[in-house]
Order: C-alpha cells, then sequence, then structure tokens
C-alpha cells in the first residue's frame, strides 16, 4: 500500500466506513488530514494504525471518551500512566462483573437443560419444566427470575 492514500482507501484497509473516519477526526481522536489542492483528504500509514488502536480498543470494549485517553503520542509521564492505569482497573473490574453474570447465566442454562433431559427421560412430568417457570412468573423459582435477569443482561 502506498505511503499516502485517500479516506476511501484508509477506510477499506482499516474495514471502518468514511463517514467513521470522519467522525473519528472530528472528535480529535484521528489527526485532521492533510489535504490535496482538489480537496481530497490525504492520509498516512500513521493514521492507518490510529483508525486500527480505535478500533481494536472498541472490541476490548473502551467507549471513545476513554479511548481519547489511551491514544498514543501523548505525554507518556507518571500522571498518564495512572490515568491509564486506572481506566484499566476499571475495565478489568467491569470484565470480571459480565463474567460472573454469565457464570450464573450458564448455570441457570444448565439446570433449565438437566430439568429438560429429566422430563424428556420420563424421570419427570409430561410438562416442560422450563416453559412452566417462564411462562407462570408468580410460580417460578428465584433460579427462572435470577435467569431472566442475567438474559437481560447479558443481550446488553
Amino acid at each position: 500500500m502506498s505511503s499516502e492514500m485517500k479516506i476511501g482507501e484508509l477506510a477499506s484497509a482499516a474495514e471502518v466506513t468514511r463517514d467513521a473516519i470522519r467522525y473519528y477526526e472530528r472528535l480529535k481522536l484521528l489527526r485532521r488530514a492533510t489535504r490535496t489542492r482538489s480537496g481530497y483528504r490525504i492520509y498516512t500509514e500513521a493514521d492507518l494504525e490510529g483508525v486500527r488502536f480505535i478500533k481494536q480498543a472498541q472490541a476490548f470494549g473502551f467507549s471513545l471518551s476513554e479511548i481519547r485517553k489511551l491514544l498514543p503520542g501523548r505525554d507518556a509521564g507518571l500522571v498518564e500512566c495512572r490515568l491509564v492505569r486506572d481506566l484499566l482497573r476499571l475495565k478489568l473490574g467491569e470484565a470480571d462483573a459480565r463474567l460472573s453474570e454469565i457464570r450464573t447465566f450458564r448455570e441457570t442454562l444448565a439446570a433449565y437443560l438437566e430439568e429438560c433431559e429429566q422430563t424428556l427421560s420420563g424421570k419427570r412430568g409430561e410438562c416442560c419444566p422450563v416453559v412452566l417457570e417462564i411462562s407462570h412468573p408468580t410460580s417460578a423459582t428465584k433460579r427462572a427470575s435470577s435467569a431472566r435477569k442475567s438474559i437481560e443482561r447479558f443481550r446488553q
């Protein structure tokens, strides 16, 4: 790839839209592109790496405002390092909470599967206990309520 590229080439190489690149510029996550005499934006390999950094950070769950704090090119002193550390601690705590919710959700699903298996093998009645628990919230067990909450949180 050439060292200079237009917005469409950058977008294609970074697997984002042109609008995303313009948006990152407006938010000052990317430097303002230089322009040709005819007004075309010109980007470099450094810009491509910047967009890739943004996308990777987003994939790890960082918001654009959080990504701004992580961007390379800032002073890399101890104050900035503490800010980054605090942000990483926060994200790690969020990830741990989500993992806990996912484990609870998995346990609920496994219990529901076991109930279905017992019903289908004739060890229980002829009605699906899972459907009964989910469709009758007034008689549902705590586990069914917990499962619904876990499902809702998981979908978010």
